[in-house]
């Protein structure tokens, strides 16, 4: 099954200019959805994992799935705001402005072998705030999952010396 085939492109969104590679077309088929939540965890099922850590919103997505089938925690990262309890939070840079993300003091213990999931793979912004959210609060991130890699926005370029699974790699626009 070719799962870029269940990928929808959507020019000029969230602004003019922007790709957007959207992943609610491969989400509502379920044998796509099957197949990429089996593939995702294979690569995950004999690696110590006790906390999956996503960004919001589609992150949660599959990172809840993979936390379940992993029987690890999940631990959802929000936009300000949105998490009610003490958090530490990190801006960073994504490929059409800026963003913030917080997470809660208390989601990882130290030590905690961690594994980052999201969507998309673009600049790399998001998930070395992740990277820094998470080595701040005690935990080791052991591996970085993603559905989709854009490689031509180079987002690997930033996050060296750890391990990246990218199920689908796009090297054009």
């Amino acid at each position: 099954m070719d799962l870029k085939n269940y990928i929808r492109n959507v020019l000029d969104f969230p602004k003019k200019g922007i790709n957007f590679f959207d992943i609610t077309t491969l989400l509502k088929d379920k044998d796509a959805f099957k197949v990429t939540c089996d593939l995702i965890y294979d690569n995950y099922k004999n690696i110590k994992i006790d906390k999956i850590v996503a960004p919001e919103s589609r992150g949660f997505i599959l990172g809840s799935v993979l936390a379940y089938k992993l029987n690890a925690g999940f631990v959802p990262v929000r936009k300000p705001g949105k998490l009610p309890a003490e958090k530490i939070s990190k801006s960073y840079s994504l490929e059409y402005g800026t963003n913030t993300i917080e997470i809660h003091k208390d989601a990882i213990l130290k030590g905690e072998k961690v594994l980052i999931h999201d969507d998309l793979l673009a600049t790399g912004g998001t998930i070395k705030a992740l990277i820094d959210l998470v080595e701040e609060l005690g935990g080791e991130v052991v591996g970085l999952s993603f559905l989709i890699e854009l490689s031509f926005l180079k987002g690997r370029s930033i996050l060296n010396g750890y391990n990246i699974h990218s199920l689908l790699v796009y090297d054009s626009e």
